[in-house]
């Protein structure tokens, strides 16, 4: 049944970006941790740790977003492991996160000067030690702007999973526009609150890049 587009359909909308902000939580805690172990594999002493690193971050930079999700939702199920649209998404999302934080944060941590570590071998202080006590205190300023504006595309990115049926933002507003058949209000309105969502972190991450000088 068609009707117009109503209040209650906006709250709808409002009340979708629950999950849209759930699911970029999700997938920015599970891409830390990944991103974490390879920003450390890709400065390691050990040639094949840096070798495994770069090739898992060329793979999954080189692979459309999409790819990824439809491997993890219809892929695993062909194969008899069929998973909940919420958990493939959280999945595929913290795989795409992961490649990218890395890189940021391996960026962090060779922008550090090679004397600061040479500086921290004098002291006596083994490998991890260095990383943990000199370099990655000074690494997390530089690496803090770019973190936050990669969290800003996360979050639209999230849009994706609507193609999986997962009812985040977009999903919702694709229902919608099914039962109103005003797609021009929906998807301005939808704009609207990404934009409501996206806009201050974007004014943060240029906060903290004048703050911590990132560019000098």
């Amino acid at each position: 049944m068609i009707r117009e587009f109503a209040f209650i359909d906006f709250l709808y909308l409002v009340a979708a970006i629950r999950w849209t902000l759930l699911l970029s939580l999700a997938a920015f805690a599970g891409g830390s941790l990944i991103g974490l172990v390879v920003a450390v594999l890709r400065v390691s002493n050990v040639a094949p740790l840096r070798w495994l690193a770069a090739g898992y971050v060329q793979i999954v930079q080189g692979t459309p977003l999409l790819c990824i999700l439809f491997v993890f939702f219809f892929g695993l199920s062909i194969i008899g492991l069929p998973v909940h649209a919420w958990i493939a998404a959280t999945f595929a999302f913290s795989i795409y996160a992961g490649a990218f934080l890395g890189e940021i944060w391996r960026g962090a941590l060779q922008s550090i000067p090679k004397t600061q570590w040479e500086a921290g071998g004098a002291l006596g202080l083994s490998y991890a030690e260095q990383l943990r006590y000199v370099i990655v205190p000074q690494a997390v300023r530089v690496s803090i702007p770019p973190t936050v504006g990669f969290l800003v595309q996360l979050i639209k990115n999230t849009s994706l999973a609507a193609t999986i049926g997962f009812i985040e933002l977009t999903r919702e507003g694709q229902l919608t526009t099914a039962s109103t058949f005003q797609p021009f209000a929906v998807y301005c309105t939808v704009a609207t609150l990404y934009f409501l969502l996206c806009f201050p972190l974007t004014q943060l991450s240029r906060v903290l890049e004048r703050k911590y000088n990132v560019a000098g």
